[in-house]
């Protein structure tokens, strides 16, 4: 059997209402989530809101609220947009349960144990709206002599009593960690991490006392979770640490965190660091996506440019805009977006392609044959046709999607397709109706097979369209995995003379509104 399969995305921070990144990362993970279920293995599949810190404290504030009452409304946004974007998760998880609030503590009680808590005072720079704390060398140049983080957000100087870890002490370690294969990807990001970690770790800063929105710190009054320490633990919570659960021994440590380049640091640095402290396993990888851009430029509320990733899926059909991302970017990239780029990608490969192959294949069975699903006698052309596709389908994009090279899977797909669609014209079976009926069938028939096996190949990506073709094809639920392409589906339905009901469309024509540049 295949080991189970943990994923998580870094858990959302609910301070505003979801955005084209977070929809990009939850739909990259689910992709993830049902490929690996697609091939077999048993998937858990977790995310979740961040509701601490300081950042939704003084957004509350603003608001003449509560933290709590904003981060109820906040999450619930967060919800709605998995359930829009069909994110089919195991568990989603908020910071503000009991339960977190437990493993919270326990994690911290473990690296005290360890003896690498101690009680000092922190001064020195942090950005509110990263919730991290960064180092002089770190700050670029603002306007009016200000500075800025790396990132480009205000910093601010901090002077409070702190309880700190010994980042310090695992600073060979997780170097180590950093230098094993596979741990910290795409490369790039392994490179940065190891450049941070060789320059020298600093204790770090792990509780706040300014403010009291957070995990209470066991055994200190007054003190609060650094939220990053909180917002970590996650991946643990929703395996029932800190008990001794089927779960927690089931799929710890995490197969891959998915998380933003920006915040590879604390998963990639601080994370392992805490993990080795606490004496528990680190996660088999983690993997730092780029983000996604509004016409090439990142989304900002001051420039406002900022979309609303649900309005987007209903403006142009959650299957399309899952496909767009998935196959417009070179996953670990940046990648850019723009109502025309979806609109054309997805008419010409979804719509005028796959959808064109799908509609007018079973239109012909439907037709020509009474719907009915026959035995034939193939030719070397349709052979050939079968074996292009089921290699691409059943080899070349799983061995893509298992690198995380989703565009470079869907390319492999999309050439299955196109080639399909040129048998469509060069067989013309059209004109075989006439002069030559059974060479039509078999045609026909040939097309119809390649059509279970494109189905299955794009079920991750776009599971409730794939699933309609897979439907109208008379493929039975049972025998949609990986495992069943070897499967003989064909002869059964031969066998009890399925009929094939006229088809639905399933991936109509995109139109651009006259506003969509505005």
């Amino acid at each position: 059997m295949p080991e189970p399969f943990y994923v998580t995305t870094a858990i959302n921070y609910p301070n505003g209402r979801p955005h084209i990144g977070h929809a990009y990362e939850a739909i990259a993970a689910d992709v993830i989530a049902r490929f690996h279920r697609w091939m077999g293995r048993e998937v858990r599949f977790q995310t979740g809101t961040d509701e601490h810190g300081l950042k939704m404290a003084r957004k509350a504030a603003d608001e003449g609220r509560t933290p709590r009452d904003l981060a109820d409304e906040m999450s619930g946004h967060f919800r709605e947009m998995g359930a829009v974007l069909e994110i089919e998760y195991e568990r989603f998880i908020r910071t503000v349960e009991p339960a977190h609030h437990r493993a919270s503590q326990a994690l911290w009680r473990a690296m005290e144990t360890a003896g690498d808590l101690y009680l000092g005072r922190y001064e020195g720079w942090y950005s509110v709206r990263d919730e991290a704390y960064y180092d002089e060398s770190e700050l670029i140049p603002g306007e009016g002599g200000g500075r800025l983080s790396p990132q480009g957000t205000p910093v601010e100087w901090t002077v409070e009593e702190s309880w700190f870890f010994r980042l310090s002490a695992y600073q060979d370690r997780v170097l180590q960690l950093l230098r094993r294969p596979g741990f910290c990807e795409p490369e790039s990001r392994r490179n940065e991490m190891i450049a941070f970690v060789s320059g020298g770790l600093k204790d770090l800063s792990i509780s706040r006392t300014s403010f009291d929105w957070g995990v209470p710190v066991p055994g200190s009054n007054g003190h609060v979770m650094y939220v990053w320490v909180d917002a970590l633990t996650n991946y643990l919570t929703g395996l029932g640490y800190p008990d001794d659960t089927p779960e927690m021994r089931r799929f710890w440590p995490a197969a891959l965190h998915l998380v933003g380049k920006d915040i590879v640091r604390f998963h990639a640095v601080y994370w392992p660091a805490f993990l080795m402290s606490a004496g528990l396993p680190v996660p088999q990888k983690v993997f730092g996506h780029g983000f996604i851009l509004n016409r090439g430029e990142k989304e900002s509320k001051s420039v406002g440019n900022v979309t609303d990733p649900i309005a987007l899926a209903e403006r142009f059909g959650t299957g399309n805009l899952r496909f767009f991302l998935m196959r417009e970017v070179a996953f670990g990239h940046d990648g850019s977006y723009s109502p025309e780029a979806i609109v054309a990608r997805c008419n010409a490969e979804l719509a005028n392609s796959f959808g064109n192959l799908v509609q007018r294949t079973l239109s012909m069975v439907h037709k020509n044959l009474n719907g009915t699903v026959q035995n034939y006698s193939s030719l070397s052309a349709d052979d050939a046709l079968l074996e292009q596709v089921r290699r691409a389908c059943k080899d070349t994009l799983p061995a893509a999607f298992h690198e995380l090279s989703f565009n470079q899977g869907i390319e492999v797909w999309i050439q299955a397709v196109w080639a399909c669609n040129r048998y469509v014209d060069e067989q013309a079976p059209w004109a075989l109706r006439k002069s030559d009926p059974e060479r039509m069938t078999a045609v026909l028939m040939t097309l119809f097979r390649t059509l279970r096996d494109l189905a299955m190949a794009i079920q991750p990506v776009i599971p409730r369209e794939a699933g309609q073709v897979l439907d109208m094809l008379g493929v039975p639920s049972a025998t949609r995995r990986h495992s069943d392409f070897d499967a003989d589906w064909f002869s059964p339905l031969v066998r009890t003379s399925h009929v094939i009901e006229a088809p639905v469309p399933v991936f109509p024509r995109l139109e651009l509104a006259a506003d969509a540049a505005a």
